[in-house]
């Protein structure tokens, strides 16, 4: 079995699952996951994990991610993003608008806050995904979230035309951050209609867009029976706490025991000098193996 961690360039015009079709063909492997979902027209990295390392996905799905996108103000659209149709105008007047204000107000959304998901999205309410009941007109009560946003910066001047302004922007963000909805209350917060006509992942689970491959790329690897793109397991835990253990801690482990650590951390990833061993959660004193990965 093959298994470790991609650092995948999802390119614009596939959905998350597409992308792991895709992928179970190339490498002829069924057992294949995503460390969170990204939008059919977002590009950016999509954390893979292969084989046994789908065992630690649920902690790729759940780390930080980092986006660089772009604002427009001046209409919203259905979807709060450039694929919807156009539903408010609001001019936006050169004279009116500033940097300054911008940045004011971007700066007011770090921290813990409240979102709504859009109803183009696959939230789930009453056992249908709220994009279903967009599809045919029905508007429906949606539940809110806490996000959290680590920080939120204009990175370009203001660009003026047909009565919008648009600027680029890099945002740090929790899981479940919808970077869309993010746009739209911005723009409200200023006073206009709006929403994100660009947005690309930059960073996710420690993995970055730089070093990203897209599916042709890993394809071509495939067929020449280089396999130096896929990275080992560890990858899938860059956002925890690390925590190195001893040769007894690591039998202790082996058996399902718990050991105990320095550390108030409530999870931590337990090392066997540089192989990870096991996904330990504090329990009272002591750390109780999660899941172990020998």
């Amino acid at each position: 079995m093959i298994s470790g961690i991609i650092n995948l360039k999802k390119e614009a015009g596939m959905t998350s699952h597409d992308a792991v079709f895709k992928l179970r063909k190339v490498l002829k492997e069924k057992k294949i996951g995503h460390g969170g979902t990204l939008d059919p027209d977002v590009v950016g990295v999509l954390p893979i994990a292969v084989g046994k390392a789908t065992r630690v996905i649920e902690y790729m799905t759940e780390a930080g991610k980092v986006y660089e996108g772009q604002v427009t103000l001046g209409f919203s659209t259905t979807t709060e993003d450039a694929s919807g149709e156009m539903i408010e105008q609001t001019v936006v007047n050169e004279n009116q608008v500033t940097a300054q204000a911008i940045d004011q107000a971007m700066e007011s959304f770090v921290g813990n806050i409240i979102q709504i998901p859009p109803m183009y999205s696959a939230v789930k309410v009453n056992g249908k995904k709220l994009y279903e009941y967009a599809r045919v007109g029905q508007e429906v009560e949606r539940p809110e979230r806490q996000v959290t946003i680590f920080s939120f910066k204009r990175t370009s001047d203001l660009t003026f035309f047909d009565g919008c302004c648009r600027f680029n922007f890099r945002v740090a963000c929790s899981k479940g951050t919808y970077v869309r909805t993010l746009a739209v209350d911005l723009g409200a917060k200023l006073g206009y209609a709006s929403h994100m006509s660009f947005l690309a992942r930059t960073a996710s689970a420690g993995l970055e867009l730089e070093n990203a491959l897209t599916l042709a790329e890993i394809a071509e690897k495939v067929a020449q029976n280089d396999w130096t793109f896929m990275l080992p397991i560890e990858y899938g835990v860059l956002d925890l706490p690390k925590a190195e253990l001893t040769q007894e801690q690591v039998r202790e482990i082996s058996f399902g025991r718990r050991v105990t650590l320095d550390s108030d951390e409530s999870l931590l990833a337990g090392f066997d000098a540089n192989k990870l061993v096991a996904i330990l959660e504090k329990r009272d004193q002591e750390y109780k193996p999660r899941k172990v990965l020998l």
